[in-house]
């Protein structure tokens, strides 16, 4: 067999063992099926070690390394965290899927062609606004179609403060999807932790906080010269033409955000099965509607996604042996005084940047302070610590230069995940992670006063 024959097939079992996971997630309710899924998402992970990259490594290493405690420690947790594996990546591999076949839209094209229009306040909250919009079915779909535009700018005209500009609003649009979109995976797993907390009551205080955040980051952005504006094709054509586009998606995220709350709510499945199969739901019938206009029916290959895989999966299963252990240690009967909880709300947004700015995902501390607070927090006040785990989710996304999305963006176009990170976002993300920290602990505060 030939070197490239060999590989093609290495990459079709990989793509395969991710495919397998997704189908244990959508069946994890059966007895060890999720352990299954589990298996065949490491394995996926270990034949694409040579794709991996160096946190990737050493994030698996760590999984290895808890593993084996854990064998020697605690065996029945092994069940748990490969549950949680095994939902969350069919939950990203699902989002995934909708993205790749979304990303292939007519739609898409005019919707990112409008985004530029207008003047530079106007066109900076489209962007931002828009992004946020579009990541809800696309995941990081949105940082790559917005980005590619931004790069092909920077490519005809060269750097500008337009073009700054631009990709700041990229960032911080993709960063407001944690706080409020809710077929996010923060949303997901903080409503998972935090029962007795409803994905309704979360998003209803988390989406104000959201457009504060995307209005907010208007005033820390550069002042652009009146000559410059970007060149784009512009949209012709009746008012229906113009919009017609962006109704066709909002119905597609409206369909899939009605989907798994009806069956979150009225057939009482868990909120990430819930997403999960709603999303499903889209792309079989974006499927079934290709085939009928004499399209293929095609799947992308997931073997590109040793890194996603590692880092949502990985991180899933290392945050609950993590959070486990904490609890070990501190006890059965650890509690806080009252005074405290409004405190740790305050701090936990800050957690969640901290840890981002040294290249921890935020699904690992999300794990692990939803799997150590969720316990021990007072029932009535569950929503300030939600709000916290969101808001630092999304903050960590939109502002530390570790983030899948600001290292996407440097590669799109060319401007450092550092520089963003450290001169563009830096003051903005501290006022705003002081800002969601002071609404966490007044929430917590004001609930468990009642």
């Amino acid at each position: 067999m030939t070197a490239p024959a060999s590989a093609n097939r290495l990459l079709s079992l990989r793509s395969a063992l991710a495919y397998g996971a997704l189908v244990a997630g959508v069946f994890s309710f059966l007895p060890w099926v999720g352990v299954l899924g589990a298996a065949a998402v490491i394995l996926a992970i270990v034949l694409g070690w040579r794709d991996l990259r160096l946190v990737s490594r050493v994030l698996l290493t760590l999984l290895g390394l808890m593993t084996a405690l854990a064998l020697f420690r605690e065996p029945t947790a092994l069940h748990q965290a490969a549950n949680n594996m095994t939902r969350l990546t069919a939950l990203i591999i699902t989002v995934m899927l909708l993205s790749s076949m979304l990303g292939r839209s007519r739609d898409l094209d005019a919707i990112s062609n409008s985004l530029f229009a207008g003047r530079p306040l106007a066109r900076y909250l489209s962007i931002s606004f828009g992004t946020a919009f579009l990541s809800m079915p696309l995941n990081f779909g949105s940082v790559g179609v917005v980005g590619t535009m931004i790069g092909g700018q920077i490519r005809k005209l060269g750097d500008r403060p337009v073009t700054r500009n631009a990709a700041r609003s990229v960032l911080r649009g993709f960063g407001a999807s944690p706080i409020t979109s809710p077929l996010s995976i923060s949303i997901v797993m903080t409503v998972t932790f935090l029962h007795g907390l409803s994905s309704w009551q979360l998003i209803a205080v988390s989406l104000p906080l959201a457009i504060l955040y995307l209005l907010g980051g208007a005033l820390f952005r550069e002042r652009e010269p009146a000559t410059e504006a970007p060149v784009v094709a512009g949209i012709s054509g009746s008012l229906w033409a113009r919009i017609a586009p962006w109704c066709r998606f909002l119905g597609i995220i409206a369909a899939i955000c009605v989907g798994a709350f009806l069956l979150s709510g009225g057939a009482g499945l868990s909120y990430s099965r819930a997403v999960t199969l709603s999303c499903l739901g889209a792309v079989t019938v974006g499927l079934v509607w290709r085939r009928s206009q004499g399209g293929k029916l095609t799947l992308p290959s997931m073997a590109p996604m040793s890194n996603e895989l590692v880092i949502v999966g990985g991180s899933a299963y290392l945050g609950a042996l993590i959070s486990l252990f904490a609890l070990q240690w501190l006890g059965t009967d650890f509690n806080l005084p009252g005074w405290a909880y409004p405190v740790v709300a305050f701090a936990v947004p800050w957690s969640f940047f901290v840890a981002g700015m040294v290249g921890l995902n935020p699904i690992v501390i999300g794990t692990l302070v939803g799997g150590v607070l969720a316990p021990i927090w007072p029932p009535d006040a569950l929503l300030g610590l939600g709000i916290a785990m969101v808001s630092g989710w999304g903050i960590t996304t939109g502002g530390t230069p570790y983030s899948a999305n600001s290292l996407l963006m440097e590669r799109l176009t060319g401007y450092s995940a550092q520089e963003a990170a450290l001169r563009w976002n830096l003051l903005f993300s501290l006022s705003f992670l002081l800002c969601s920290g002071a609404l966490a602990a007044t929430l917590t505060w004001w609930s468990s006063a009642r």
